[in-house]
């Protein structure tokens, strides 16, 4: 069973349809919208400020969702965080996708349908654009992107979600 912790008088909560995989770890004031799935491993943890999260998001094996004082992580509608991906204190727009291993430091606002690649870290305090791509250490705009294309991850587990929330 997944480990869901109270920290200083404040519980996980969230919405219908969502699957929390068994050793995932959801502490303090998280938020989490409807059709949400955290995987395998995954640790969000808000213990000192807030974790808010929409619809149909999808936190990857292995994930840290984190946050500091003063700076609530947001991850809006439709978003994918990678495989081993770290968002620490920082904003992630509707349907972004942060790759796998990636590093998202405080007070970073990744754009709608943007894509940070693999392994990418991005500095604190960087902007990217809507349906931007950036890749690199540290992260650099690459090129513009189809805005559907970082959508496709958050369909992919709408549908796999069902295979183990339903087992």
């Amino acid at each position: 069973m997944a480990t869901i912790a109270t920290v200083k008088g404040k519980s996980p909560s969230w919405g219908k349809n969502c699957f929390i995989a068994d050793n995932a770890t959801l502490a303090g004031d998280i938020v989490m919208g409807d059709d949400c799935s955290i995987w395998y491993g995954a640790v969000l943890r808000a213990d000192v400020d807030a974790i808010r999260i929409g619809n149909r998001v999808n936190v990857q094996d292995n994930a840290c969702i984190h946050q500091t004082t003063g700076f609530l992580v947001t991850l809006e509608d439709d978003v994918s965080v990678g495989h081993g991906a770290i968002v620490h204190a920082a904003t992630v727009r509707k349907g972004a996708l942060i790759g796998m291993n990636a590093v998202v430091l405080d007070g970073c606002d990744v754009g709608e349908n943007a894509i940070i690649a693999a392994g990418a870290v991005l500095l604190e305090g960087t902007k990217v654009g809507a349906n931007e791509m950036w890749a690199g250490i540290p992260a650099k705009f690459v090129k513009k992107e189809d805005p559907a294309k970082a959508k496709m991850f958050a369909e992919h587990y709408m549908y796999i979600k069902e295979w183990y929330r339903n087992k």
